[in-house]
């Protein structure tokens, strides 16, 4: 039997991880994970389940809506990705991860089939979370998607809710260069019957999921047709945000756990997919819904997420990676820190249109270029060079926590040292 290290280890560089090599890793249809699932029983099918899927915002929502059920009394699995520090991460059940020995032996236990079918490092994870939520009896899990929707391995499962945060270019090279083909792979969690929340709206991806959920029959809620952000107001280490139920006139008065401005949309979403929830019968009271999200970090773990790790200077570590999710953290500096000086320490993967995100950046804002230990990570010097060409300033370093040292020797007590770009810098942050 292999130690969890050598199981871990086993899973990084045996089985193909698109989070580290990309697009090689990833298989277009779900044939492993049924034959996965199929293999261990189809622990899938034994208790309930929410999909959530969208570019920016998913993971954020998924740990919202399973700190409410907690909250509520439902013993609630959580499945997301990427981890930022451990594996174990990925797999929760009521905010705690999952065990070592349960991880290697599953490891152990599906060998012969992995060995036969050759499954990608996400989809033997998958299968290993719908394992682990059956054989601990959960109520309920709510399972976030990878990448996409149609094709992502999570999609085996019939859900009682399915939830899309919103349409954002990312992952273009397996999704679809336009919103409206993105939208088309989202919109493949939408089941027969099976109401769907659609969070944020775009012109161009209304008509895809009307289309998707009339095909399915499929009740479908636009929470921008029944929910107003009233007031939102960043308080340190929460996000006070009024948001208004607009067939109702009901106003929820919210402290989120979560500082980030763009998290009062998440926000809306789970109050949709609450009401939703509530209406199939779950009991979700309003404390339960007020308890959850205020302490969503402390009930599911959740970080990087305008996370701040010091104050004078003001460190910040976002996992925003693309277009949408970068336009989000330069509002929120601009609004919370207009008069600061600016860090950024930054790094990318290569298979972002990096020279786009790029452009979105402040000129006058000093650059601590670096990337992570990953195949698939931009070299913090090819990054810099980019960077120079969009006439950004600044050095580049060999690792993150290199970048974050030298921003702190220059940065005054009252500037802000942000660092963002990739799951994986923050990865490999030792602050």
């Amino acid at each position: 039997m292999m130690t969890y290290k050598e199981t871990v280890d086993y899973l990084y560089r045996q089985l193909p991880m698109f989070s580290h090599v990309g697009s090689s890793a990833y298989k277009k249809d779900l044939h492993n994970t049924i034959a996965l699932c199929e293999s261990l029983g189809n622990p899938h099918r034994k208790f309930k389940t929410i999909h959530v899927a969208g570019t920016n915002g998913k993971g954020s929502t998924s740990h919202m809506l399973a700190a409410v059920l907690q909250e509520a009394g439902f013993k609630t699995g959580l499945y997301t990705s990427p981890h930022i520090n451990s594996f174990r991460e990925r797999i929760r059940v009521n905010g705690v991860m999952i065990e070592e020995q349960f991880i290697t032996a599953f490891v152990e236990k599906t060998k012969p089939v992995s060995e036969k079918i050759q499954p990608s490092f996400f989809e033997l994870t998958v299968a290993m979370a719908f394992e682990y939520f059956s054989i601990q009896e959960i109520d309920i899990a709510v399972i976030e998607t990878g990448m996409g929707g149609l094709l992502d391995s999570t999609n085996v499962i019939t859900p009682i809710l399915s939830v899309i945060t919103n349409i954002g270019y990312d992952h273009q090279q397996i999704l679809g260069n336009t919103l409206v083909e993105i939208a088309e792979q989202k919109a493949g969690i939408i089941k027969e019957n099976v109401p769907v929340i659609i969070g944020e709206t775009l012109t161009e991806t209304h008509a895809v999921f009307t289309e998707a959920a009339n095909k399915t029959n499929s009740k479908i809620i636009f929470v921008k047709e029944d929910y107003l952000i009233e007031y939102i107001e960043p308080a340190g280490t929460l996000l006070l945000c009024n948001i208004k139920n607009v067939q109702t006139n009901v106003v929820e008065k919210l402290r989120l756990g979560l500082a980030g401005m763009y998290q009062a949309k998440n926000a809306a979403a789970v109050l949709a997919a609450v009401a939703e929830l509530n209406r199939q019968g779950l009991t979700i009271t309003e404390t339960h819904l007020h308890t959850g999200l205020e302490k969503v970090s402390e009930l599911t773990g959740l970080r990087g997420r305008w996370e701040i790790l010091q104050n004078h200077p003001h460190i910040i570590a976002d996992a925003a990676h693309n277009r949408d999710g970068i336009e989000q953290v330069l509002q929120q500096l601009q609004t919370v820190y207009p008069d600061a000086a600016l860090h950024f320490v930054i790094g990318f993967v290569k298979d972002k249109d990096i020279a786009e995100i790029l452009k979105m950046f402040p000129d006058n804002a000093r650059y601590y270029f670096t990337h992570a230990h990953i195949p698939r990570a931009l070299p913090s010097g090819d990054l810099k060079e980019k960077a120079t060409h969009e006439g950004l300033e600044g050095d580049a370093y060999e690792n993150v926590n290199d970048a974050v040292a030298a921003a702190k020797k220059i940065a005054g007590k009252d500037d802000v040292i942000m660092i963002c770009g990739s799951f994986f810098i923050l990865s490999e942050l030792t602050l």
